[in-house]
């Protein structure tokens, strides 16, 4: 099938770029490179450098598509309550852009990556029957989509699916980013023998998700019937962490000898987060065949490969006050 990833050059759609092509499928993909890499893209895999945004854009790139993974995401959810205009912006009017593209240009099925930024507020383990309550712009920007998405399906007849993947790591991750991704930020920090930074006291938990271990249930999404119409968390339920559990894991994979910085809190970041995947285990086989310490190591072993980079700051704070956290509004990083 010819198959089409916005967010190509980023970490999830790139790999999951190699497996589609791994299974003999055409791929083509675009992504902006806000987040994502030109040597992420598979050599195989055709490649356009387009905003999700640009509706014509998308409509001419995508044609001749059967199944699009909207993958592409400013996944910037701490960022959100300080950038909100940004990545409301490029996560709705993005992910209605490619919507439409796809339903105008006949693709019969679209697979959206959400977030577990969607449940906010809610107790864990998430499970899909809680009512969303997103406390920033960004879950709430992938609630809107996720909407949009399901009332659009109805009325032109478009088979799709939601898949929410929480915290996934591994090698190719983006590690220069001062923004997300808190394990890939450690390493890049003590690999250059820096301390890392950790908001509040570091007892937030969270459950981190194995690249590989996400594909099987994104390929079953978008290749086969099971899934379709349903919202389905994706990720392990079973290994939990602490920020400071993370900073001792990756102290002893990186050799760092020194101590982490503490600052306040992170404004909305919620505590404790972790889903349930017994919905996915059920329905799409899912299973958890890589452990935390898997993942960890993979992204100390690409970062140590590539070399420690100096952070980019290539996003624009909107809010500066006395809330926004010192890491971006001073650029410790």
């Amino acid at each position: 099938m010819q198959i089409f990833i916005t967010g190509i050059a980023g970490f999830l759609g790139s790999h999951l770029a190699e497996r589609l092509l791994a299974l003999g499928h055409e791929v083509a993909g675009c992504d902006s490179l806000i987040g994502g890499e030109l040597i992420n893209v598979p050599a195989d895999a055709e490649f356009h450098q387009h905003d999700c945004r640009d509706f014509h854009a998308m409509t001419r790139i995508m044609r001749g598509s059967e199944i699009v993974y909207h993958c592409a995401a400013t996944a910037y959810e701490g960022l959100s309550v300080f950038s909100p205009a940004m990545v409301m912006d490029n996560i709705v009017s993005g992910s209605v852009a490619v919507f439409s593209a796809a339903i105008a240009t006949g693709v019969r099925r679209i697979v959206f990556l959400s977030s577990m930024a969607r449940y906010g507020a809610e107790t864990p383990p998430f499970t899909e029957s809680c009512i969303p309550r997103p406390q920033d712009p960004y879950g709430i920007g992938k609630l809107a989509a996720e909407q949009t998405l399901r009332t659009l399906a109805a009325v032109h007849e478009v088979e799709y699916a939601i898949a929410v993947p929480h915290n996934i790591i591994g090698a190719r991750q983006k590690f220069d980013d001062p923004y997300r991704n808190v394990a890939s930020i450690m390493t890049n920090l003590m690999l250059q023998g820096r301390s890392p930074y950790i908001y509040g006291n570091g007892e937030q938990t969270r459950c981190f998700s194995h690249v590989e271990d996400c594909l099987s249930s994104l390929l079953a999404l978008g290749l086969t019937p099971r899934g379709l119409g349903e919202v389905i968390n994706i990720g392990p339920d079973e290994e939990f962490v602490s920020i400071n559990s993370l900073f001792r894991r990756l102290k002893e994979f990186t050799g760092f000898e020194g101590q982490a910085i503490y600052l306040h809190d992170r404004p909305q970041e919620v505590r404790h987060a972790w889903c349930s995947s017994d919905k996915a285990r059920a329905l799409l086989g899912y299973r958890t065949t890589r452990t935390l310490d898997d993942g960890l190591r993979d992204i100390v072993e690409h970062v140590r490969r590539v070399g420690p980079r100096r952070f980019r700051y290539h996003l624009d704070l909107e809010i500066r006050n006395a809330r926004t956290p010192r890491t971006w509004a001073e650029r410790l990083m």
